[in-house]
């Protein structure tokens, strides 16, 4: 059996995936599928078609982990917990309320619940012991 810990690197590796797909989607530099889909709509060329589809896929996997995971209620649990550390952060000086670093907070909120969601399971197994079951084989 494989080894079923989770781990620092696995986590990172999760959020990596989870970030690179947000990035990809949409970021304010400019350099995103947002942005070279906007240049020549409504036109789309087939490499453009095929990045969407790919982009599309990572995406249902991600909010279907996700929610399976943590749950509508879950999710919304960890946006509150992230705003409410961005508030604390502006709060104590840390951070200046600015439109582009809400944008990309935003972005990184959003990578650190999508990997939040993925990896779940496995803290909840760490946890309480208890492993989460999708299908039952019933033979």
């Amino acid at each position: 059996m494989a080894d079923e810990t989770l781990g620092v690197g696995g986590l990172a590796l999760r959020f990596a995936f989870a970030l690179a797909l947000v990035l990809l989607t949409f970021n304010p530099s400019g350099h995103s599928y947002y942005h070279w889909i906007a240049a020549g709509f409504p036109a789309i060329d087939a490499l453009q078609a095929l990045a969407g589809v790919a982009l599309l896929i990572g995406w249902v996997v991600f909010i279907t982990a996700t929610l399976r995971s943590l749950g509508s209620a879950g999710v919304l649990l960890a946006l509150a917990f992230f705003a409410a550390l961005v508030w604390v952060a502006v709060q104590f000086g840390w951070l200046t309320a600015g439109t582009r670093a809400f944008v990309w907070i935003g972005l990184v909120v959003t990578a650190a619940i999508l990997a939040m969601g993925v990896s779940w399971s496995h803290f909840r197994r760490r946890l309480t012991g208890q492993a989460d079951v999708d299908e039952v084989d019933s033979r």
